[in-house]
């Protein structure tokens, strides 16, 4: 049985999807390829309470990576690309170059990277949002470029803009 919750959070409405107490899917309102409420599933706002506990404690800077029940479904590359994510660090960035090359990925093979990166179905969770371009550049978020950024500025990876 599919279950399901929505949290508010500093970035928008976080729709978090599972089966039992396991996340398969945390979206944010406007993302690319986010679920949809299905007619047969079940809203249970209990079922994820460690998560949103843990997802509140890191939007107020007092949890640096998160420890939940998580499974995706992804493709074998997927999945190991997926779990290089949770070897980020909170408060920095990689390139995809960079996380390439930590996965022995060939450089003609960057864009496969991205393309499992784009596909993370566990926004926030797997830090997806801490992979920016070669120069720095924010580019390629599923819950929008603003999110990455207010998130990357959360963590102290950016410093906030002024204005």
């Amino acid at each position: 049985m599919t279950t399901y919750t929505k949290i508010d959070s500093p970035v928008g409405e976080l729709l978090l999807v599972g089966e039992g107490t396991t996340l398969t899917s945390l979206s944010l309102p406007g993302q690319r390829n986010a679920p949809v409420v299905g007619a047969d599933w079940r809203r249970d706002d209990g079922a994820f309470g460690e998560a949103a506990r843990q997802l509140s404690a890191y939007f107020t800077g007092r949890l640096p990576r998160f420890d939940l029940s998580l499974a995706p479904a992804g493709t074998g590359f997927q999945q190991r690309v997926w779990r290089a994510l949770d070897e980020i660090p909170y408060g920095t960035t990689t390139t995809y170059g960079e996380l390439a090359a930590r996965l022995g990925v060939p450089r003609s093979e960057i864009r496969a990277v991205g393309a499992a990166i784009g596909a993370n179905p566990l926004l926030i969770v797997r830090p997806c949002h801490r992979v920016v371009g070669a120069d720095g550049s924010m580019r390629g978020y599923a819950g929008g470029v603003e999110k990455k950024v207010r998130l990357l500025t959360l963590e102290g990876a950016l410093q906030p803009m002024l204005g």
